[in-house]
């Protein structure tokens, strides 16, 4: 954590990446997405799985007996649910005791009231940038538009987080803000990341 911020890391593949990333001692979690469309699609287990860090795993519109055996097969902390999964959905996999993290897309204020109905079926919320894909836009949205979230779930920060948007972060504040979740502006390729990059983005969260 930075200032009491969860700083997590998403899109993550390479078993020495992993190690390097992990050995960031303000890295709280790590992200593998089992979602086949993706550029960072994790088709087989890592030779290394973070043993400090939370690990979590992104699904997009996935069985719920599929995710229950990804979470069970990579010990995941947190499965993190970026499709149209229902609150239904999110109840049912909780109370098989499992801990979630559900994704909204942004582009307009309405697009936090549908938030309103996950309220107690999730564990955290992760507001990112409406995009065709399901994340990975590199693009922020308006974070102007986040005083208007008045749930009692905490959120997550996404969408084109980049190193130089360490001094907006920090001038940048909500009461349920919990962190911040960096992904493909940090990146050498897609599903490695590059660790002076997150260094340096790390270091200028702290001044």
């Amino acid at each position: 954590m930075i200032n009491g911020k969860i700083i997590k890391v998403c899109g993550m593949r390479h078993a020495e990446n992993i190690q390097e990333i992990e050995a960031m001692q303000e890295i709280d979690m790590l992200g593998f997405i089992f979602y086949s469309k993706s550029p960072r699609y994790v088709h087989e287990l890592p030779g290394y799985l973070p043993t400090r860090a939370k690990r979590v795993g992104v699904f997009v519109n996935e069985k719920k007996e599929t995710v229950r055996m990804y979470a069970d097969r990579f010990g995941l902390d947190y499965v993190q649910l970026h499709g149209k999964e229902s609150p239904a959905y999110c109840r049912s996999l909780r109370a098989a005791g499992v801990k979630l993290i559900k994704v909204f897309s942004i582009a307009d204020s309405s697009d936090l009231k549908k938030t309103d109905e996950y309220e107690d079926s999730c564990d955290l919320f992760l507001f990112d940038t409406q995009c065709e894909q399901h994340g990975g836009s590199g693009t922020q949205f308006n974070w102007c538009l986040l005083p208007s979230y008045q749930g009692k779930t905490p959120f997550l920060l996404s969408g084109g987080i980049r190193m130089e948007s360490a001094q907006a972060l920090c001038a940048f504040n909500h009461p349920l803000l919990a962190g911040y979740d960096i992904n493909s502006r940090f990146e050498l390729s897609p599903g490695e990341k590059d660790s002076e990059r997150i260094r340096t983005f790390l270091n200028n969260l702290k001044q």
